[in-house]
């Protein structure tokens, strides 16, 4: 997987996500769902086609400096490239779970048995659900947001494992992408960049050193941030792990 396709893909998932829960804080708090749906959705929109802007400005430059292939990138598409993979499936149910649980179950499960085993499970595995705890205890608002967390990092972790299974079919595809398609970073150096990026996630998220960073306003119902840091943010570092052992797989030609 090249690095204009994963944030493309990182970018579109962050804009759809953080415009889903703006939608629905809006409603929460009473605005027209017309005029709400229409102003966020245009926003929203905005913010994925600047982004994407910029990841396609990266993707041109890869085209521009490394070596031709005989055809330019429209003749290079194909219908089939714009069809998810199988993994990439997998993350967008995994993404609309976390979303649901976090609007509509997590709101109204605290105290519940169950709910408390998977957080205190996960607790146990994952010190920055500890530290997300301690921040939210610090400000008086756990109520769902703990149970929301614990749920997505459940969901990461099984998607971790499910991925980890296919590792080396999905290095033998960036193989045959490479020989295929102009690539300005091998495999070895693009799993190196993946690997620190997914290093420094790890330490943010994983271990919790980025929680006490945020204010209490974050985790309100009138902001999206840590709707976003909750929810989606456990998964992202999920996906950018899997790119970066396929990467690493691939730059070994006894992978």
């Amino acid at each position: 997987m090249g690095i204009a396709r994963l944030l493309a893909k990182g970018w579109i998932f962050f804009c759809l996500f953080a415009g889903a829960h703006a939608v629905r804080l809006a409603l929460i708090s009473g605005m027209p769902p017309a005029s709400s749906v229409a102003a966020i959705t245009i926003c929203a929109g905005l913010f994925m086609a600047m982004g994407l802007l910029f990841v396609g400005g990266f993707g041109a430059s890869v085209a521009h400096f490394a070596p031709a292939h005989g055809e330019s990138w429209p003749q290079r598409l194909r219908p089939h490239h714009l069809l998810p993979g199988f993994d990439e499936a997998v993350f967008t149910i995994f993404v609309v779970l976390s979303f649901l649980n976090q609007a509509f179950v997590a709101p109204n499960v605290t105290g519940n048995g169950g709910a408390s085993a998977l957080e205190a499970a996960i607790a146990f595995l994952v010190p920055g659900q500890r530290a997300l705890v301690d921040s939210l205890e610090s400000c008086a608002m756990v109520g769902g947001r703990s149970f929301a967390a614990a749920f997505t990092w459940l969901l990461a972790i099984i998607y971790l494992g499910s991925t980890v299974s296919r590792l080396k079919l999905a290095a033998g595809l960036i193989r045959l992408e490479a020989g295929d398609r102009p690539q300005l970073l091998g495999p070895t150096l693009r799993a190196f960049l993946f690997g620190i990026v997914a290093i420094v996630g790890i330490q943010f998220l994983a271990v919790g050193s980025a929680y006490p960073w945020f204010d209490c306003g974050a985790y309100t119902d009138t902001d999206i941030t840590g709707a976003v840091l909750i929810g989606l943010a456990p998964l992202m570092l999920a996906y950018l792990i899997v790119a970066a052992l396929a990467s690493l797989l691939a730059s070994s030609p006894e992978s």
